[in-house]
């Protein structure tokens, strides 16, 4: 089977230029500059690109798909299909499901469901607890993305609180530590405290205090004291204040740092005077804070102290959104239009296309060693995105394929539009069209 994509401006490795991508049974054969005269072209399928940017699939190196056991807000199946939409052709999925990602039989039943079920390429992280270091330090690194350690306990009970048990884990892990940095203890108080005052109706303005920057520096202040002490390979899941940026090193190219950190597009796109309008739909943790961060995230991520862009896509039904402030789940859904939130940055000129693809595409693949990924080379996967710069797209309820059917930008227009994706060579989205017979592929790494 053999495509050609055709008079595509092709965005890679710092560089554009017009160009044309020779696909054969899911690899990259080809990659010709210049413009191609279709009628020419001798190939099973064309596609011409004429007009639109052609960019590297997008990995997301964090998302939340709930399955299994908590199918009735979101499924491997309908994420993955967001997914697709919105650009994204590879994700790694955390373990705070039902039951939880804590075992290697575990993990492979995730595996299983995702070979079945999912259109873009996986892999899952195994989840750490006070208890199951001998799981851990059985985790094949080639097959399996990282270690997730929960030093906040966000949903669920995997909370490693143990020194001692955190201790050895950052000392024996076989591969990448993923972490999510909050301290618990701060929290507790700081919930303490606002519900003494307002009961289980605390106004959704206090999460950025009760879930406050303290927490955050002191939970990633241990975390980067631990990686140092073992020369741990850490990796710092959504960052979220501007005083965290200073643990970060930019000094280092990215394939010499041992410690590399992640912002969310929430974080930059969103700050706390949006829960005025938007309320729990944008409770996440760790929380949504002041412009002062935001702003900061965002030149973190121009001067690379932050390395990858993610969403922390996180789904829960609008009947869990609207409960009582300790009784709303934190997370939402954003896989469908991260790449278009990032786009919009562009439009703004606040951001280039060649360094919207460096941190969503180039750099996720080199900070998890994935094989064969993340960049348009010869030999590699075929996982691309087209994408129309100048088609705008209006976030509706119809238009949404997340399970949860709501979004933190619904009603907003998007100045882009994501037209194909292509997953291992195959078209699986094309302009609201999905192609659900072939499935994504487990990936590999290179470690």
């Amino acid at each position: 089977m053999r495509t050609l994509i055709a008079n595509a401006l092709i965005i890679n490795e710092n560089e554009n230029f017009q160009g044309n991508l020779l696909i054969e049974d899911g690899i990259i054969i080809d990659i010709i500059s210049g413009v191609h005269n279709l009628s020419q072209a001798d190939y099973n399928n064309i596609i011409d690109a004429s007009g639109k940017v052609l960019i590297p699939g997008i990995i997301d190196d964090q998302v939340h798909f709930r399955e299994p056991g908590l199918t009735h807000k979101a499924e491997i199946y309908t994420e993955s299909k967001a997914a697709v939409a919105g650009g994204i052709t590879t994700f790694m999925e955390m373990p705070n499901t039902n039951p939880q990602t804590t075992s290697q039989k575990l993990l492979l039943d995730k595996f299983e469901l995702a070979s079945k079920k999912s259109f873009a390429n996986y892999s899952f992280y195994i989840g750490a607890t006070n208890d199951n270091l001998e799981e851990l330090v059985n985790t094949n690194p080639k097959t399996v993305c990282g270690i997730k350690v929960f030093m906040g306990a966000s949903t669920g009970n995997m909370l490693v609180d143990n020194k001692e048990i955190l201790d050895k884990i950052f000392e024996l892990a076989p591969l990448l530590v993923a972490v999510h940095c909050e301290d618990e203890e701060t929290i507790k108080a700081n919930s303490s405290q606002h519900r003494q005052k307002y009961g289980e109706n605390v106004p959704i303005n206090f999460h950025p205090l009760i879930r406050s920057a303290e927490a955050c520096y002191k939970s990633s202040s241990l975390a980067i004291e631990l990686a140092k002490k073992h020369n741990t390979r850490l990796h710092i899941l959504h960052l979220s204040t501007e005083k965290e940026l200073d643990l970060l090193d930019n000094t280092l190219l990215l394939n010499e740092k041992r410690i590399t950190a992640e912002v969310c597009v929430h974080h930059l796109w969103f700050d706390e005077s949006d829960y005025e309008k938007l309320g729990s739909k944008i409770k996440w943790n760790p929380s949504i804070k002041s412009k002062t961060d935001k702003d900061a995230l965002f030149n973190g991520l121009l001067n690379n102290k932050l390395d990858v862009i993610a969403t922390d896509h996180a789904p829960h039904t609008i009947e869990e959104k609207d409960r009582t402030y300790f009784n709303s789940p934190s997370g939402g859904p954003l896989v469908q239009h991260s790449l278009l939130a990032m786009l919009e940055f562009y439009h703004q000129k606040k951001i280039s296309l060649e360094r919207i693809v460096e941190k969503m595409c180039h750099a996720p693949a080199d900070v998890f060693k994935i094989d064969k990924r993340g960049y348009i080379r010869k030999g590699y996967w075929a996982d691309l995105v087209l994408i129309d710069l100048n088609k705008p797209e209006k976030v509706e309820k119809e238009s949404l394929y997340s399970k949860c059917q709501w979004s933190p930008f619904e009603n907003y227009t998007f100045k882009s539009k994501v037209t194909h994706t292509f997953v291992n060579g195959n078209l699986v989205y094309e302009n609201g069209t999905f192609n659900d017979t072939i499935k994504g592929m487990q990936i590999l790494f290179n470690r």
